[in-house]
C-alpha cells in the first residue's frame, strides 16, 4: 500500500498531454444526428483516437486550422459554429474555445448555419485557386470576419495576395 492510498486521495487519469506540452489539442466527437465537430482544414502532426466516437488532433505552435461544430436534439439544429484559429506558442496570449486546449488566437468565428456555410464557401473559393487554406495570410480571416460583422462581402484572397503575404512574412523573418 502506498502513502496516496493511506491517505485517502483519489487517482486520477493521467491527462491526455502532458502539461508542457506546445501542442494545441482539439477534440472532436461525431455523434451521428447529434453531435458533429470537425476540422475543416489545417495540418495536423498527432491524432490520437479516444473511442470510436471521439480523436483529439494536435497541433504545433503558429499553425491555422477551421474547426467546426454542429448540434442538435430531437427538434432540429440547436447550434452551429465555424472558428478559424491560429495556434500559439506557450507563452503567448490566447483566447480560450471550447474543445481546444489550451485555447488560441481567434482569427474568425460565424454562429448559425447560413454563416456558417458563408465562411465555407469563402475557404472553397481559396482552395479553387490552388492554395490551401491553412497557409493563407491570418489577417485575410480577420478581414473576412470584420466584413462579414457588418454584413458586406469580403475580398477574394487571390495568389498575388498570397505572394504579398509570403513576402512580407519573409521579411517580417
Amino acid at each position: 500500500m502506498n502513502s496516496a492510498t493511506t491517505s485517502g486521495a483519489h487517482r486520477c487519469p493521467a491527462p491526455l498531454t502532458p502539461a508542457a506540452d506546445a501542442l494545441t489539442h482539439v477534440e472532436l466527437t461525431h455523434i451521428e444526428k447529434r453531435i458533429e465537430n470537425w476540422i475543416r482544414f489545417g495540418r495536423h502532426v498527432h491524432e490520437q483516437i479516444l473511442d470510436r466516437r471521439r480523436r483529439v488532433l494536435s497541433y504545433r505552435p503558429g499553425s491555422v486550422f477551421g474547426f467546426v461544430r454542429w448540434a442538435a436534439n430531437d427538434f432540429g439544429t440547436v447550434a452551429s459554429r465555424i472558428d478559424i484559429v491560429r495556434t500559439v506558442a506557450p507563452a503567448e496570449a490566447y483566447q480560450t474555445l471550447a474543445f481546444i486546449r489550451p485555447g488560441g488566437e481567434i482569427l474568425l468565428t460565424a454562429d448559425g448555419w447560413p454563416k456558417v456555410c458563408q465562411v465555407l464557401r469563402l475557404i472553397d473559393d481559396v482552395e479553387a485557386v490552388g492554395l490551401d487554406a491553412c497557409d493563407v495570410a491570418p489577417d485575410h480571416w480577420r478581414h473576412v470576419a470584420n466584413r462579414m460583422s457588418v454584413g458586406q462581402a469580403p475580398r477574394a484572397y487571390t495568389p498575388e495576395r498570397h505572394q504579398a503575404w509570403l513576402k512580407r512574412r519573409e521579411i517580417e523573418g
